[in-house]
């Protein structure tokens, strides 16, 4: 059944309209801050094992290996360095809960669909992943946490507001949703649209369609699905009537050729500017800072944050107490310095309790997008 779901989406997303925007990928600096600092909490962590060990109790079930994964919003090599300390946090959490875990296997997904498709398999038991991809795969995995983080100094659906008041910082309130952003870069057809929006101008068809699009994979939400949604209710159009749109593998591909000019905007999470005010000089070579090359031209509406999301068909997960403890257990660590420093790569700051009726938006905006493709057909 999911392989033909999957294929049924593949074709209603319009993946295959997309050209692959290459291979070079770039980490955030957020990223290495969190990398570090998760580096660090394993050093502690290691050293802190022998001298504390928490023992399960005598009744406590063992589970052989626990398959967790990660969708690749940054690179791949710095989230498995930045999550390496979870596996012994994870152990460490269930132990008490009635779960020895004997191994925690981390991996990365080549893509958000590949982690969908392993819950979806059964070869992978827990996944990070994004609202977008949850939905998609509901059917094989269930919503377990819903992670927090913090707000941000912009908040408007007024693409000049967030010009105008730049650079975003960050706010110490916890918010359980995000926007998405479309964002310009320095090319001439890019700093021609901005400064439209900037004169309070309204944008037409043919200024989003003169435009070369950098956009994630169809499953992502702040990459593809909402700013889709975006096109759709300002111009009447879909994502893939844009004569030049390129799917990039991730965030860092995507922020490197809208430096370069070989894209003029890119669609990504508010404000993934932040992430990359480092390496938009070092690593890109631009001699501005990112906040005066780059300018918002779409804000999309709210977006819930990710999920923990559980297989549906695994055997760890068919156990009810287990979900019950794993959603304690990762509460737990995100309530305690050194988890917080590991769930940093994503921005998380802690973790909810989720229900599957808060990814109902995230539902009508999928249906949409099939609705507008298959309209087309």
């Amino acid at each position: 059944m999911r392989k033909s779901i999957s294929l049924v989406m593949a074709a209603l997303l319009a993946a295959s309209a997309l050209v692959g925007c290459g291979s070079t990928t770039t980490a955030p600096e957020a990223t290495k801050a969190a990398t570090e600092a998760a580096q660090e909490t394993n050093a502690a962590a290691e050293g802190e094992k022998k001298e504390e060990a928490v023992e399960a109790p005598a009744d406590a079930k063992d589970i052989e290996v626990l398959n967790v994964a990660f969708v690749p919003s940054r690179e791949p090599d710095e989230i498995v360095t930045a999550t390496e300390p979870l596996k012994e946090m994870i152990k460490k959490e269930m132990a008490p809960l009635g779960y020895n875990i004997k191994d925690v296997n981390i991996t990365v997904g080549t893509s958000y669909e590949a982690v969908g498709e392993g819950l979806a398999a059964g070869t992978i038991d827990i996944g990070f992943i994004p609202g977008g991809t949850y939905i998609l795969y509901d059917q094989d995995a269930e919503v377990l946490l819903t992670a927090t983080r913090d707000g941000l100094s912009i908040d408007s659906d007024n693409p000049k507001d967030w010009n105008d008041q730049k650079p975003t910082e960050g706010v110490d309130k916890q918010v359980t949703f995000y926007r998405a952003l479309m964002i310009a870069g320095p090319s001439d057809n890019g700093k021609a649209v901005a400064e439209k929006v900037n004169n309070g101008e309204e944008l037409t068809w043919e200024d989003i369609d003169g435009l070369n699009w950098g956009v994630m994979g169809p499953t992502s939400s702040a990459g593809y699905i909402y700013p889709a949604l975006w096109i759709q209710k300002k111009f009447g159009k879909n994502i893939t009537d844009l004569s030049h749109a390129v799917e990039c593998d991730s965030y860092g591909t995507a922020f490197a050729r809208l430096a370069q000019g070989q894209i003029d905007v890119l669609c990504t999470y508010a404000d993934a500017r932040r992430d990359y005010v480092e390496k938009w000089n070092d690593e890109y070579a631009m001699e501005n800072s990112i906040w005066d090359d780059t300018n918002v031209i779409g804000v999309t509406e709210g977006i819930y944050n990710d999920t923990i999301s559980g297989s549906r068909v695994s055997d760890v997960m068919m156990d009810e107490d287990f979900k019950a403890a794993f959603k304690k257990a990762m509460i737990n660590i995100g309530n305690t310095d050194e988890g917080k420093a590991v769930i940093a790569i994503y921005t998380h700051k802690g973790y909810v309790e989720a229900n599957d009726s808060d990814y109902d938006s995230a539902r009508d905006a999928q249906n949409l997008i099939k609705e507008l493709r298959l309209g087309q057909n």
